[in-house]
């Protein structure tokens, strides 16, 4: 695949950024595209590797040394139609998941990578720009209808795959649009929301019907579901947010990062206005949390005009290069500096939050933490241990807690008499996506807990086969390992 020589001839290139001084000032997607010979280079340094393991790191099975060969020999279009077989969203893929294909890949044994992600994002780029995705709703209609409830990257890709196989389709959206956490978590920065609303106008073309400001369980009978739906999916999330519950937990200027980037994310499309968001301008602001969540908030901070932003990392810091634990071809955790860390932030490791500080009104003046370090014994779980004489008080305005999610909310779990599993979610197999109520599935954040776009999208399609099959008995819908191409 590829060009034979071309792992040797070419190193790796991706896309620059735009200054920080520059781009801090909008929300506004920052990355700068590579020409078109530079990227057909870079599919030309997939190598004719025999047994491709990016195959293996990649969620959703995508075709990965056929598209870059494709995109090497200039074929555009037959790249996009291969990587629309597995994947109905490249456009989200490529610019959100941490790619743990190229982390698999064979050329990054003792070389760069190959930049799989960027080329699957201009892949589709090209293909919207060329006018070759376009709507193809099915030929026969089964009479079958499906309610899915989560309009996140899970519920989008069954919709859209429940749909293709002709059953009637309807995807309720408690918030007012479509996109769940593609449109209320993600920063406009990285995901400019026209991004989502150029394919949600394609799959409503192709037949799927979306209900805003439908919250199932609350305004939305969940019995009323059950009644006019022959089959239920739930991707719903996992939007459970963990907490701190140390004390001053209660005090004004301690928030969850989801209710601060929604928040935001609001205001960037004219749904609030500044005034009205949760706003760090001119304040001090600690993020706790390092992932990527974290990094959003450090982002939109220093978008808002933060006077400073420091970030807590209660794990050790991870190591720049591959760690001996994680050979190849395994995900490593490493040392991940976004851009958003370079546009300004203050990063602590092995760091733990003891108490946060408050004047007599509630409002939150600072924060009391110490240093810690992790004990590791053969056979038993990691204990964190203070390290003693290492208290320290931090002046702040506004806390963000990005510390992941604990599972679904309970209460439409509550209403559908659904079984969970010993972490809090959905339990529904691998093998079929059903739960233990009959007609009633589960996919993605919500079955397996809070996890990468690549996941989502992957369950959603498996989940949809699994529908089909129920509904009709059988099912042409590939599962992850079928590699028939359906049309662009």
């Amino acid at each position: 695949m590829g060009k034979i020589t071309g792992f040797m001839e070419f190193e790796r290139e991706v896309e620059k950024y735009t200054d920080v001084e520059d781009r801090v000032k909008n929300y506004k997607e920052f990355t700068i595209p590579l020409a078109e010979d530079m990227l057909r280079n870079q599919g030309a340094r997939c190598m004719d590797c025999g047994i491709p393991f990016c195959h293996s790191g990649c969620p959703l099975g995508n075709l990965i040394p056929d598209f870059n060969d494709n995109v090497y020999k200039g074929k555009w279009k037959e790249a996009a139609r291969i990587l629309h077989a597995t994947n109905n969203f490249p456009e989200f893929t490529g610019r959100l998941c941490p790619a743990p294909c190229e982390e698999a890949c064979v050329l990054g044994i003792n070389e760069d990578p190959v930049t799989i992600e960027n080329i699957e994002k201009n892949i589709v780029e090209t293909a919207f720009r060329e006018g070759w995705i376009v709507a193809n709703p099915p030929e026969v209609r089964t009479g079958q209808s499906v309610a899915v409830i989560g309009s996140g990257p899970s519920g989008l890709a069954a919709a859209q795959q429940l749909n293709r196989a002709g059953h009637n389709v309807t995807v309720f959206e408690r918030d007012a649009k479509v996109g769940g956490l593609l449109r209320y978590g993600i920063p406009d920065f990285k995901l400019e929301k026209s991004i989502i609303d150029r394919r949600i106008a394609i799959l409503e073309e192709e037949g799927i019907s979306f209900k805003v400001n439908a919250h199932v369980g609350e305004n939305v009978s969940v019995e009323t579901l059950k009644d006019e739906f022959d089959a239920i999916l739930l991707c719903n999330g996992a939007t459970e947010r963990r907490g701190i519950p140390i004390k001053g937990a209660h005090l004004k200027g301690v928030h969850q990062a989801m209710e601060f980037l929604k928040m935001n994310n609001q205001y960037v499309d004219g749904e609030l206005e500044f005034d009205d968001i949760l706003s760090a301008k001119d304040k001090n602001v600690i993020v706790i949390g390092g992932g990527d969540t974290g990094s959003d908030c450090i982002g939109t901070s220093n978008r808002h005009g933060a006077k400073s932003v420091v970030n807590f990392e209660i794990l050790s810091k991870p190591s720049v290069g591959r760690p001996a634990n994680r050979p190849w071809p395994y995900w490593p955790m490493k040392l991940k500096t976004s851009s958003s860390h370079q546009e300004g932030v203050e990063r602590f490791f092995s760091i733990s939050t003891k108490e946060f500080l408050g004047d007599k009104n509630g409002n939150l003046k600072g924060l009391k933490t110490v240093e810690v370090e992790w004990i590791f014994k053969d056979g038993e779980r990691p204990q964190l241990k203070e390290i003693p004489d290492t208290e320290k008080k931090w002046d702040c305005d506004l806390v963000l807690l990005a510390l992941g999610f604990t599972g679904p909310e309970k209460t439409l779990v509550e209403q559908f008499g659904l079984d969970t599993d010993f972490r809090s979610n959905i339990q529904a197999t691998v093998s079929d996506y059903k739960t233990n109520v009959p007609g009633i599935f589960a996919a993605g954040d919500s079955r397996r807990g809070q996890s990468l776009i690549v996941w989502a999208i992957s369950e959603g399609r498996q989940a949809a086969h699994h529908i089909d099959k129920y509904l009709m008995g059988a099912t042409d819908l590939p599962l992850k390992d079928d590699n028939d191409l359906p049309r662009v």
